[in-house]
Order: structure tokens, then sequence, then C-alpha cells
């Protein structure tokens, strides 16, 4: 019997689900668990992040190509509809979904891990590698992260939403290298993709439309500011509005300045370090 962990990646879609893997992934470094992913080349990249096994899949559906009746499945992805769902807790002996859904149920069959919803077989909390959680000096100001996918080009076409901040720029995975080198062009310092932990750390304000980048940052002391991109979801903005982080819409410069404006004074809710409990969660819900 095995055991895989499959991820919604790709160049339309970022790596957020991703790098939430990743960390939960290093709390069961114990463990023999593969890696799926959406798109063969972070697939093949994987070892890069500490991740022992990894194999890219074109499509959800093919899961099963890979998995075998009987194995066990940890699913982070929105693709899967409820007859989907219903399929995989039936296909495989165990079965943990990640949701980011503010409405929504642990349904019969499976566990989930959940920043909203509280229960049985419910492991409520965020997932932050725990590299973030210890003090770091904050050596630049105000860093910027559009996120690891960009491929309209949205972040060259709004460049006034963050002119004449001097931000320290994140470049992203699946940036095109002819747009990455112009976006070099653009921004006098930058942070290469390879680079993402150390601008986490460095960074005492990140503004990022990046979700997990914006806990990322939040664990490390810093005051992130999340925008909310038109083509990502806004399942994040209650979860970041209860943790008191400023959200910004419609690449409003005018919002972006009261907000960096008060934001000394503003008072961020704090997350746990949670890393062996979900560990545990994860083991006692697989039956690993």
């Amino acid at each position: 019997m095995k055991t895989f962990y499959y991820v919604h990646t790709g160049h339309r879609i970022g790596l957020d689900r991703f790098r939430r893997a990743v960390a939960i992934l290093h709390t069961l470094e114990d463990t023999d668990i593969t890696l799926l992913t959406s798109d063969y080349r972070i697939a093949q990249e994987a070892r890069e992040f500490g991740i022992q096994k990894s194999v890219g899949i074109d499509v959800v559906r093919n899961i099963p190509q890979i998995a075998n009746n009987g194995d066990r499945l940890i699913f982070d992805s929105s693709e899967a509809n409820p007859l989907m769902l219903e399929d995989m807790r039936a296909y495989f002996s165990s079965f943990i979904r990640v949701s980011d859904a503010k409405e929504d149920s642990c349904f019969k069959g499976e566990a989930l891990i959940s920043p909203y919803l509280e229960g049985e077989r419910i492991f409520h909390g965020v997932i932050v590698d725990e590299c973030f959680f210890k003090t770091f000096q904050k050596s630049v100001a105000i860093s910027y992260f559009f996120g690891d996918d960009d491929y309209e080009k949205d972040l060259q076409k709004h460049l006034d939403f963050v002119e004449g901040l001097d931000v320290h720029l994140q470049l992203g995975y699946y940036y095109f290298l002819d747009y990455e080198a112009s976006l070099k062009e653009q921004f006098r310092q930058y942070y290469e993709f390879e680079e993402y932990a150390t601008m986490i750390q460095e960074s005492a304000i990140l503004i990022t439309a990046s979700p997990q980048a914006v806990l990322d940052s939040l664990a490390t002391g810093a005051k992130p500011v999340y925008f909310q991109r038109e083509d990502y979801t806004t399942e994040f903005v209650p979860l970041f509005e209860s943790l008191n982080i400023p959200v910004i819409n419609n690449y409003d410069k005018e919002a972006l300045q009261q907000a960096l404006a008060t934001i000394n004074h503003r008072n961020y809710g704090k997350i746990e370090q949670n890393g062996n409990k979900v560990a545990k969660f994860i083991k006692e819900n697989l039956n690993l």
C-alpha cells in the first residue's frame, strides 16, 4: 500500500499548493510519500525543495494510473467535482482533502485540513513551513511578489500599483524568460525564484497576491499586505481579515498607500507553529 500527495500546479495556477505541500512533507520526512503535481517541470525539480519522490501527471483524472485501489491519498486541488471526490473516497483506503473554502464540510470517508472548519476528522489551522517560525533580521523594507504565475503579464500591465515604493521584486517560477528579463530591467532590485525563502525572511513588509506567501511572511513576524488578483480565488479573504491583514482590490493604489502609512499601528494576528500537530493528524488519518 502506497501513499500519494496530489497538488494542482501550473502556469495559470501558480505554486501555492505546492509550497503548502512542501511544508507538510517536511514534517513527514520519516514517511514514504510520493508527491504528484499537475505539471512535469516542478515535479522534476521537487528534490530542490527536499522532496524525495515526485511524479508529474497531465490531469487529475490520471491519478489512478499512478496509484492503485486501496492506496492512500492527500488531495489539494479544487479541480474535482463532487462526483469525482466521491469516487476518490471509495478508491483510496484513506483520503485527506485540503480545503480553503469557508463553506465546506467534512464528508464521510475523508479527513479534512481547513483554516476555517473544526470538528471530528478535521485539522483546523494554516500550514506554514517550520523554517519561517524564527526571528530574522529584516534588511529589506518592502518586497513585492505577484505570484509564481503571470501568463497574461498583468504585473507589467499594472506597474503603477507599486510605482515609487522602491520594492524588491520576487520573480515567479512560471515567468517566461523574455518576460523575466524585461522585469529585471524595470526593477532595480529583485530576488530570483530560488531565493523565495530568503525574500520571505528578509522582508519587513511584503505586498503579495500569493496567499501562501502572506502566511509565510506573517510567520516570520513581518507585515504582509494581500492584494486580490482577479484570476485568484477569494477564499482566503475572510481568513486574512480575521488576522487583520490588509486586503487590497482592483490594484487600488490609494488603498495600498493608506495601508502602508498605517501598517506600523496595525495589530496583526498570530498563526500557530503546528508542524508536529499536522504530522500527527495525517499519520493518524492515513493509518501510517
